[in-house]
């Protein structure tokens, strides 16, 4: 588990992807900015066994309550990000910790040069999170991703090892 002060990111195990499943298939917690799609558990379960490098983490209260969700993987020679947090939970900074967090991670424990992040350019509150953790904008990617019945653009951010310099929140491992 990675430790922060409000949050914890707890790694996904085989026995929690019915419940990964559920948020998955929900269209309320994906989001207006994400594709609509229904994947079986069956299918959630392959992906998870060809992941590779790719990690998935529950983002979780002290509690233990899972409030969210953030996965990394591999491109290149950076690590690439991806999050989402149920609309009770958005606006509370939980994702901007959570964020912070995994950056922490990747660069103490990953060679990498890079982390990035791709985001529907519409969604302002998500290019929020990025930027209060150190992202900069690098561009945007024209009618990049097909959701809901439209194409809509997608802008590119990142942060590089030297602009994140040391941890910022990551308080422990277990």
């Amino acid at each position: 588990m990675l430790e922060g002060k409000t949050v914890n990111l707890r790694v996904v195990e085989k026995e929690d992807l019915l419940f990964w499943k559920e948020w998955e298939n929900d269209i309320d917690f994906m989001g207006e900015y994400q594709s609509l799609k229904q994947r079986t558990l069956k299918d959630l379960e392959k992906q998870y066994d060809e992941r590779a490098e790719e990690q998935w983490f529950f983002i979780e209260k002290k509690d233990g309550t899972r409030i969210g969700t953030i996965r990394h993987r591999p491109v290149s020679t950076s690590q690439q990000i991806s999050y989402g947090l149920l609309a009770s939970e958005r606006g509370k900074g939980y994702c901007s910790e959570a964020v912070k967090i995994i950056v922490d991670y990747l660069f103490l424990s990953k060679n990498i040069i890079r982390v990035q992040a791709h985001v529907d350019a519409r969604n302002m509150a998500s290019q929020r999170v990025l930027e209060k953790t150190g992202f900069k904008k690098e561009g945007t990617f024209r009618k990049e991703y097909f959701v809901r019945g439209e194409w809509s653009d997608w802008s590119l951010y990142s942060i590089l090892r030297e602009e994140w310099k040391e941890p910022r929140i990551l308080t422990r491992t277990m």
